[in-house]
């Protein structure tokens, strides 16, 4: 199976369970010049940007470990891009959410890290 497959399997996995938590989908996969947040949702009066990572083993500390201070930057450029482009958002708290996915053999599980990091 091919990464794209996997991490729009991913997504959907990581889609699904929020739902279940109780958030409402905004957007998926949004892009910029900036990079991709592959999950906008809304909590309430929040708007949560998603990151989902999936790993099959916890080699290099897993998947939320992958979600480096790169990539947090890219995904903060992204979400403030975004929030440029649909002014009806501009006013709701922003927060950022890693789903990191891992299995290690076993049945999938999301690991929900809320508010995992925050803009400077």
């Amino acid at each position: 199976m091919d990464r794209a497959k996997i991490g729009s399997e991913a997504e959907h996995q990581a889609e699904h369970f929020l739902k279940a938590q109780g958030l409402k989908l905004i957007a998926r996969n949004s892009r910029s010049r900036f990079g991709e947040i592959d999950l906008i949702m809304q909590a309430n009066s929040t708007l949560v940007f998603i990151e989902v990572r999936k790993r099959t083993h916890r080699k290099y500390g897993g998947a939320a470990a992958s979600v480096d201070f790169r990539k947090q930057r890219k995904l903060i450029q992204t979400a403030r891009f975004w929030l440029a482009n649909n002014y009806r958002y501009q006013n709701h708290n922003c927060r950022f959410d890693v789903i990191a996915i891992e299995s290690n053999g076993e049945i999938p599980r999301c690991i929900w890290y809320k508010d995992a990091f925050r803009p400077e």
